[in-house]
Order: structure tokens, then C-alpha cells, then sequence
């Protein structure tokens, strides 16, 4: 793609108001690199904004998956890297992440230290994001030793946010975990986030059907991304379903422009 993908995401925030990003986790303990490739493409097809490469575990495949997936599809490839090992020069650009609710310090700066010489000698475009983890967190939770939020308690992430914007972040991220039951982050925290910055948030974790993910938006998102639904559901139907989320999150988006 030509530009910066940070430029193609404020672009697309400000026409359509709002965004859907697939996250695709090339685990070769769960799934394939053909795998992984065939739900870009389909993904892409349904509308897609971008596609974010990536995920808490990663076993060497990162680079294989990153180019092979560039090859086939036009919307950027933005890696969502849980460690180091989730460096790829292959991609259009990466989430340079902070887990602020982390209570290890290798997942707030010492992680980013080790592979900032490598990011900046490639090249590769780094957006600034932080990461917050909300409960239950799953496996995310768990990696990077995070004290996720209470869900009943949205002045806590807030106050977060409102910190990370500070600290001059481009991206808030709510995270409730791949595949977390009750509707992913609750509606509650996404407003009292969105209300208090003026950087985009983005949400994820259990958003598994057109409602969740409309609602999302309407309570302040401006980016839902979609993990294990992917996984699940977008080669049974050849991504249509995928395909109706999506209109409804950009009809959304649209009441905002």
C-alpha cells in the first residue's frame, strides 16, 4: 500500500467514522500458514479495514505468515506483536505496544527496548499504542502479567487512557481477551474512555456478532477488532456474516461523520 498506515487510519476514521480490523494469530500449534492466509483473503472481501498479525504466543512463523499474507491482500498488515519474537520486516507497520496494567516491567518498557534497534534499522513503521487489559483477560492476561480491571470499575482504564494520551500514545486499546464471553469490554468502560481522550480507541476481545460489535461503536469505539470470530465462523460461510458485521459497524461509524 502506499502511505503511512497511521495517515490510512486517520483517513478512514474521518470518512467513514469508524473501522474493523481482523487479528490473525499464525500459530502453527493451532492452525497453518495456508490456514491463516485463506481468512485474509476472506476477511479482506468482507470489508475489512486492516489486518493485524499477531497474538500472545507466537512459535517462528511470524515471517512466513506476515509476507505470505502482504502477497495476498491490499489492506494493511499491522503486526500485534505479545513479545519480541513478533517482529516482522514483512509488514506495513506494527502497534508499538505498552501493557500499562502489566505488573512485569519487561511488558511495559523492556520488551520495547529489546526490539526498538531492530524496528527502527528495518524501518518499519511504528504506531505508539497502549495496551489495557480488562477482565477476564484470558491468555493475555496471563502472559504478560497484567492486573486486569474489574469490568463493574470503568474510572480505573479511564484514568489509564487518560495517562497514556499524555504520554503522547496515538492508540488506546481495550482488551477483554480472545474469544472472552459476556460481549467482550463492557459498554460502560468504552464510553467512560472514549469520552475522556481524543486519541481513537480501539476494542476487542469476545466481540463474536454484529450486535457487540455495533454497540461497541456506539458506546465510543472507533476501531472493533475480531480474533476467534474469524477463527470460527469466516470459512464455514465464506465470510457473509463477517461481511453484514461489518456494514453495521460502518453504518455506525457513518451517524458520527
Amino acid at each position: 500500500m502506499t502511505g503511512t498506515v497511521w495517515k490510512y487510519i486517520t483517513e478512514k476514521l474521518e470518512s467513514e467514522g469508524a473501522c474493523h480490523f481482523s487479528l490473525l494469530d499464525p500459530d502453527p500449534l493451532s492452525t497453518t500458514v495456508e490456514n491463516v492466509v485463506e481468512i485474509a483473503r476472506l476477511t479482506e472481501k468482507a470489508g475489512s479495514d486492516a489486518i493485524m498479525i499477531g497474538g500472545s504466543t507466537i512459535f517462528g512463523v511470524i515471517d512466513d505468515a506476515c509476507e505470505r499474507i502482504s502477497d495476498e491482500v491490499d489492506i494493511p498488515t499491522i503486526l500485534f506483536p505479545g513479545n519480541i519474537t513478533g517482529v516482522s520486516q514483512h509488514a506495513d507497520a506494527m502497534f508499538f505496544m505498552t501493557l500499562l496494567n502489566s505488573t512485569n516491567p519487561y511488558y511495559i518498557i523492556g520488551a520495547q527496548a529489546l526490539a526498538a534497534p531492530k524496528i527502527k534499522l528495518m524501518g518499519l513503521e511504528a504506531i505508539p499504542m497502549a495496551y489495557l487489559i480488562v477482565a477476564p483477560g484470558k491468555t493475555a492476561a496471563w502472559v504478560g502479567d497484567a492486573k486486569p480491571f474489574p469490568r463493574d470499575k470503568p474510572k480505573l482504564p479511564t484514568m489509564y487512557a487518560i495517562a497514556a494520551e499524555l504520554l503522547g500514545m496515538k492508540l488506546v486499546y481495550l482488551e477483554a481477551g480472545s474469544g472472552a464471553e459476556g460481549g467482550g469490554v463492557p459498554l460502560e468502560m468504552i464510553g467512560s474512555v472514549s469520552k475522556y481522550i481524543d486519541i481513537p480507541v480501539i476494542t476487542g476481545g469476545g466481540f463474536n456478532d454484529e450486535k457487540s460489535v455495533v454497540a461497541a461503536i456506539e458506546a465510543g469505539a472507533s476501531i472493533v477488532v475480531q480474533g476467534t470470530y474469524l477463527e470460527k465462523h469466516v470459512q464455514v460461510d465464506e465470510g457473509a456474516e463477517l461481511t453484514k458485521i461489518i456494514k453495521g459497524l460502518k453504518k455506525a461509524g457513518a451517524k458520527r461523520v
